[in-house]
């Protein structure tokens, strides 16, 4: 009896765990003013065993090309097709977050600080990118593709 009690809290406390891959997969953004969905971000794991997010798929916005260009990009990055760009970059866990990384926002060709948390049982995905320190930033949510 000891053995099923003790194996049942077992699996009653990873199943959270078991239920996600932490922050890896993909993930649909939504455009802060419009509330539309914006582009799908695969998140995966680099050689180092830290995060990095490529933009995979970009939904058409009306008036804008279907293929847009970093144009505000610094570097070797401007004009380069935002599909494909890698805009996430060194996160590694830290607790329940994963921090000390950078976000590159393709609109402005900026490069932010950033963290990211799991919500919703991992459904959901903060991202707070900042300028200095997360008090000075802004959040974004963006939601697990099955």
């Amino acid at each position: 009896m000891r053995t099923l009690t003790t194996l049942s809290l077992l699996l009653l406390f990873s199943a959270p765990v078991l239920a996600n891959d932490g922050p890896t997969g993909r993930w649909k953004t939504i455009d802060d003013k419009s509330g539309k969905p914006r582009s799908i971000v695969e998140i995966q794991l680099d050689a180092s065993g830290a995060l990095q997010g490529t933009i995979v798929h970009i939904f058409p916005i009306e008036g804008q090309p279907d293929d847009p260009v970093c144009e505000k990009c610094p570097g070797e990055l401007k004009d380069r097709p935002v599909k494909g760009m890698t805009i996430l970059k060194g996160l590694k866990p830290e607790g329940t977050q994963w921090t000390g990384g950078t976000v590159l926002d393709p609109e402005n060709g900026k490069t932010y600080d950033c963290f990211l948390e799991l919500q919703d049982g991992g459904k959901k995905l903060k991202l707070r990118g900042f300028v200095g320190g997360p008090l000075f930033g802004r959040t974004q949510y963006w939601f697990r593709l099955e």
